[in-house]
């Protein structure tokens, strides 16, 4: 079983990483700061349809900074989805500002309303870390899915990933008569693929969610990363590897009863090349990325020693004992594709 032992340090984000988000429109001035939105003054416990606390607290700002701040909070929601057309702004309102302290990076959750339909949104303002920025850029990149994001100094911020959490998931739709088990073993397999071999670690069920598309005769499924903070850290290679983690064993039980070992190996093959392709698409950004990534910090000596090794022995290539850092690894990592 993949466990983590120890909290992840972060990593600031350093002038090479910064330089790439500017050349990638990624780095962009905002209006106000995660260190703004320390000064709430107030919190109480949010609690879900079901009365159950969800481990987030709402917060609450003075009544001289509340206007301004969810001012600035509109202002970058439409730089996040409408290039900083502001127009959108004024049917928007600032509904709510939740705030995670279980998590590592102890991120703002921000819900936005249109007060004509009611339809709301959510946007995500946390501490940067250079780890989570790279897998952030990975995701984009590698991944069927685009993912929306910013950077200014040390801010984040992040579009909200709409999906079924995993945990809830596993725990509501699996005992679904109408679930396709042998599709939703195809997409974890598919998965755990792409995050092995980007080196994203962490995917246990609370880490990713699952969206539900109905289509004209069956329902498709896409498993989706929404945390990326392990992004080329730690040192085993199960971490990489959803199929380590305990909280998954539900959805990897149902994958071992409708998918025979042949059709694994098809599936895996069909998604490395699906990376492949997507790596062709984007070379250039790919090979700044992987540049800029070879060039900084984002792990410890420790852990880059126990990855290059494991991945030498799985993969029974030597390139990996040559690796110095994080990025080489996955440089290496990405050419076995």
């Amino acid at each position: 079983m993949a466990i983590i032992k120890k909290k992840k340090i972060p990593f600031l984000i350093g002038k090479g990483l910064c330089n790439f988000l500017k050349n990638h429109n990624r780095y962009i001035d905002i209006p106000i700061h995660y260190s703004d939105l320390l000064r709430y003054e107030n919190e109480i416990p949010l609690y879900d349809f079901n009365e159950e606390d969800t481990l987030w607290k709402t917060v609450f700002f003075s009544q001289s900074d509340m206007p301004s701040i969810h001012e600035s909070l509109k202002q970058i929601y439409a730089i996040l989805k409408a290039s900083g057309n502001v127009s959108v702004m004024k049917h928007l309102y600032i509904d709510r500002v939740d705030l995670c302290t279980y998590g590592n990076t102890q991120p703002f959750r921000v819900r936005v309303v249109n007060k004509i339909n009611d339809n709301f949104d959510y946007f995500y303002i946390k501490n940067a870390d250079a780890s989570r920025v790279y897998g952030l850029e990975l995701e984009d990149i590698l991944s069927p899915n685009a993912v929306s994001y910013l950077v200014h100094e040390q801010t984040l911020i992040e579009e909200h990933i709409a999906g079924v959490p995993g945990d809830q998931f596993i725990r509501d739709y699996l005992e679904d008569n109408k679930l396709n088990k042998t599709r939703i073993g195809k997409e974890f397999v598919k998965f755990n693929e792409r995050c092995f071999v980007r080196l994203l670690g962490d995917m246990h069920s609370s880490n990713f969610v699952i969206v539900l598309t109905p289509d004209f005769e069956e329902t498709s499924y896409r498993i989706r990363a929404i945390d990326f903070d392990q992004q080329s850290y730690e040192g085993r290679k199960s971490i990489y590897m959803p199929q380590y983690f305990k909280q998954n064993n539900a959805i990897i039980q149902l994958g071992i009863e409708s998918i025979t070992p042949e059709t694994v190996k098809q599936y895996q093959i069909e998604e490395r090349s699906l990376i492949s392709n997507r790596m062709k698409a984007s070379k250039e950004r790919v090979k700044e990325l992987l540049e800029t990534m070879k060039a900084d910090t984002i792990s410890s000596p420790e852990n880059i020693a126990v990855l290059r090794k494991e991945l030498y022995l799985h993969y029974n290539s030597p390139k990996f004992l040559t690796c110095k850092n994080m990025g080489e690894i996955l440089e290496t990592s990405l050419g076995t594709l």
